[in-house]
């Protein structure tokens, strides 16, 4: 949060975004993720997904990065946030450069798709695809 949003270091950039506890629980994957990327780090519990998705889609607007990859924990409700917002921020500000979601899992990196998150934003998209339908009240 702490980055301007046209800093040199992510003009034109490849950005690595990814939660804080990342750099101590898996600084390994880190590196693999981030090789040759820049680093910017928040955690979710902190700082709340509004500021940051802000400050993510001005970021875009500004120094045109060249791809964003998104890296969290899986299965936190604060981590998932950030693939949310970071897709927010792609729709808001029309970016067109590659995004990618990883997500570690019992040490393992895994991509998980766009449509992916935007299906976990949609809990009744969720329930039709695990389910077949959508229980009306």
């Amino acid at each position: 949060m702490s980055t301007s949003v046209t800093s040199s270091l992510i003009k034109e950039a490849h950005l690595l975004l990814l939660s804080s506890c990342m750099l101590r629980e898996h600084p390994d994957l880190v590196e693999e993720a981030g090789a040759g990327h820049a680093k910017l780090h928040v955690c979710l519990q902190e700082t709340h997904m509004d500021r940051v998705g802000f400050k993510v889609a001005t970021m875009i607007f500004k120094s045109s990065p060249s791809s964003i990859t998104v890296l969290t924990m899986n299965g936190s409700p604060h981590c998932i946030q950030l693939h949310f917002l970071v897709e927010q921020a792609r729709q808001l500000t029309s970016y067109t450069g590659p995004v990618r979601h990883l997500v570690v899992e019992k040490g393992e990196l895994i991509e998980v798709s766009s449509e992916a998150v935007r299906v976990a934003r949609h809990l009744a998209s969720v329930e039709k695809l695990l389910t077949g339908r959508v229980r009306s009240v």
